[in-house]
């Protein structure tokens, strides 16, 4: 086991800014990167998270590093947590929720199954798993890590990593690329911006795109 208590946390002006950013921008300006896999989604449609990860890696049976890590958070902190893709239980709950809610904790994103989702969706608390299964798991089990290194829905989290989830799904940014993916993003959101001003004008996609080239390779023409 190990459990590091704290972590040094990214300007919460950066968090801020990035978090207006949609996951799938900062994806593609991380150059394809960062997302995670289709199976982690949010519980409900409209659920939105951003801030820093507190890491956790635990299970697939027992959830008492979960709560050393609820214990641990901070306000705003969004909890990943590796719970090896398990989905015949459910290690969060309504109780978990409260607690987190009550400490202030942006989110949750599990690689698992949560339960008690009505309560979930009432609290106003955005998580983001593989689904729900109503059966729940011990709390005796001290195996596992807090604030480490982990993978989490095929993706590498760092502790002080950027989250940024919504409907299409997650996205992790590793910290040390944060600000320049900002800038990227930035970009392409201006970018993006001009193409539909240029469609609203009557251009197609296949000259905004310069797709003209792999129509002529098939002997394709519009």
């Amino acid at each position: 086991m190990t459990v590091h208590k704290d972590f040094s946390r990214p300007a919460a002006t950066l968090v801020e800014a990035l978090g207006a950013q949609a996951p799938a921008t900062l994806h593609e300006a991380m150059g394809k990167k960062g997302a995670m896999g289709h199976p982690i989604k949010p519980l409900y449609p409209g659920m939105r998270l951003r801030g820093p990860a507190l890491t956790v890696s635990c299970g697939p049976t027992d959830n008492l590093m979960i709560h050393i890590a609820v214990a641990l958070a901070k306000p705003g902190d969004v909890l990943v947590v590796d719970f090896k893709g398990m989905t015949d239980a459910g290690p969060w709950g309504d109780i978990l929720t409260a607690s987190a809610v009550a400490r202030g904790l942006g989110g949750l994103v599990i690689d698992g199954c949560v339960r008690d989702a009505a309560a979930i969706r009432d609290m106003g608390f955005p998580v983001f798993c593989r689904g729900t299964n109503m059966k729940g798991t011990n709390k005796t089990d001290a195996k596992g890590d807090v604030n480490t290194t982990i993978v989490c829905g095929g993706v590498i989290v760092s502790a002080g990593d950027i989250v940024v989830a919504d409907d299409d799904g997650v996205v992790v940014v590793p910290r040390d690329l944060a600000a320049d993916t900002l800038e990227k993003a930035l970009a392409r959101e201006a970018a993006e911006e001009q193409y539909r001003h240029k469609l609203e004008a009557g251009e197609t996609t296949i000259e905004l795109l310069n797709l003209k080239p792999y129509l002529d390779a098939v002997g394709l023409a519009l």
